[in-house]
């Protein structure tokens, strides 16, 4: 008689505890999937402007490359006045007119380098007084090939700590799950109950660590 009551007992104290460990497993799952979403929305928008900072890395290089391609234009154009001096072949009267063309030619290519340096660069990072390329009338305004890449690479980064820290939410989730599917195993629930914080918490921080990344 009094066995039956004892174990009439242990079946209700093992029936609380496996309740409560399925009512913990079931607020965590809504908690951290809640972060969960989070952390996706806030990937998704360092997604974008990681996007972005390619397209503008991409289309700064191709006006760097465009400088380029004028400037050569232009050395070569100066190379073959300059032999044409040396030479000779030039006629007297016209030697003045040829040295003021070399001389602008030299004003164009010495533009032209400070030009593709500034977009290189980025005006943040040289002289104010070698700003020369503006952007709709401003001055000072260029962000530089490097700074574009700089902040691609940065936010690549940042997008892999998100992804990792999606893994961990994912797993985190399933735990959860086998934590409410598991019933009569109080000890095994709270072992999963653990594993499901442990790698909630791993979420969190590797969502932190990517947010802290893409500042």
């Amino acid at each position: 008689m009094i066995e039956n009551e004892n174990k009439q007992e242990e079946q209700v104290l093992v029936s609380v505890a496996s309740e409560r460990a399925e009512a913990l497993g079931g607020i965590l799952i809504a908690f951290f999937a809640a972060l969960m979403a989070i952390s996706d929305l806030t990937n998704n928008n360092i997604e974008e402007d990681k996007m972005l900072a390619q397209g503008k890395n991409n289309n700064y290089f191709s006006w760097y490359q465009s400088k380029s391609v004028k400037q050569s234009l232009q050395e070569n154009e100066l190379s073959t006045l300059e032999i044409l001096l040396k030479t000779g072949v030039v006629k007297p009267e016209k030697e003045v007119a040829i040295a003021e063309d070399v001389k602008k030619i030299k004003e164009s290519i010495k533009r032209y380098k400070m030009e593709k340096k500034e977009i290189m660069e980025g005006s943040a990072n040289i002289p104010k007084e070698d700003w020369v390329q503006d952007i709709d009338g401003k001055m000072g305004q260029i962000i530089g090939v490097k700074e574009w890449e700089k902040k691609s690479e940065k936010l690549e980064k940042a997008n892999n700590k998100f992804d990792v820290g999606m893994l961990f939410f994912q797993i985190s989730l399933v735990l959860g799950a086998i934590c409410i599917i598991i019933y009569d195993n109080p000890k095994l629930q709270k072992l999963f109950i653990g594993l499901m914080i442990g790698c909630g918490s791993a979420g969190v921080g590797f969502s932190i660590w990517g947010y802290m990344l893409s500042l």
